[in-house]
């Protein structure tokens, strides 16, 4: 392209849009400086995102910009699904569940769609593991509940985060070990999951593929942890009718899916070790009361569909 053309579409993919940003929005000076004041919620993601915003303002002046929103999937959840146990008026104030990774189970869910029409699968829960990971359950690709919360260190044990911790072990880090608040977020954030527990790598093809004790410590861990959540997700939605795999570690790592299937048996989920093995789209047994997909994640093409309904508003 040239830049004395008319003005192009740019877009953003932002961890974190608050309670403000549903859609895809344009980036103005009101929107950035409502998504800058957004960063202490997603510290490695977020920042960076409105950098390469202001580096696109410089290179392309004049330039519309669009920001779409990894929260903003989950904005129909039921108020039940996103309080906290605290004050109502810190809910008001902002302190909800937002939930993340809402493009990838955007993705999934029209992808659902192209396979089951309208019911999108029923009751699913997508499982989007990879560096980051979390679970979201849907009724008919609509968001219900998932296991990220106010922010990205919640839900399930990750490559480098923690996941869902008491709150009274941070209480017990600042107040009795004196750690200050940069070196908590930095123990939380980089420190603590898959290469926390292990001590080795917070790469799961790593861990798989060491005979260190350590190493299967932290993997028994993640496919726990996953294995409950989609327990409480199964309650949320009440059932499971399909069961889907994405991302990294999802796409990836037969084992990981095969036991975290054996984790779900009880719900009526069974594998297909074979189909399972070569990575096939449909990876469930013919007797599985619970379809079991391995579908790729594409954030990108979530991006462009919010784009194009973008453009069709203007």
């Amino acid at each position: 392209f040239r830049l004395d053309e008319p003005p192009l579409r740019t877009r953003i993919a932002s961890v974190m849009a608050g309670r403000e940003f549903v859609r895809a929005t344009l980036l103005d000076e009101r929107t950035l400086g409502a998504l800058r004041r957004l960063e202490p919620l997603a510290p490695i993601h977020q920042a960076i995102n409105l950098e390469l915003v202001d580096l696109a303002s410089r290179l392309l002046p004049g330039t519309m910009q669009v920001g779409c929103f990894d929260t903003a999937f989950h904005a129909a959840q039921p108020e039940h699904a996103r309080l906290y146990g605290l004050p109502h008026e810190m809910a008001e104030q902002g302190i909800v569940s937002y939930g993340f990774h809402g493009l990838s189970y955007s993705h999934i869910a029209s992808e659902l769609n192209n396979r089951y029409g309208a019911a999108a699968g029923g009751r699913t829960i997508v499982a989007h593991l990879g560096s980051g990971a979390s679970l979201c359950a849907m009724k008919a690709g609509v968001s219900h509940a998932t296991t990220m919360g106010f922010s990205t260190l919640d839900g399930l044990v990750m490559s480098t985060r923690c996941g869902a911790i008491d709150p009274g072990i941070l209480l017990h880090l600042l107040q009795d070990r004196k750690l200050s608040s940069d070196e908590l977020a930095e123990l939380l954030y980089q420190r603590s999951g898959l290469l926390g527990v292990s001590g080795i790598s917070g790469n799961m093809q790593t861990l798989l593929a060491s005979k260190d004790p350590a190493a299967m410590r932290a993997v028994d861990l993640f496919i726990y942890r996953v294995g409950r959540e989609i327990g409480s997700l199964a309650a949320a939605i009440g059932g499971l009718d399909t069961l889907v795999f994405t991302a990294g570690i999802g796409e990836h790592a037969p084992a990981i899916r095969q036991s975290i299937c054996e984790a779900a048996g009880w719900l009526g989920v069974a594998l297909d070790k074979e189909l399972n093995a070569h990575g096939e789209e449909m990876v469930s047994a013919p007797d599985s009361l619970v379809d079991v997909l391995v579908i790729p994640a594409d954030e990108e093409r979530a991006v462009a569909a919010e784009l194009l309904g973008f453009e069709g508003k203007d």
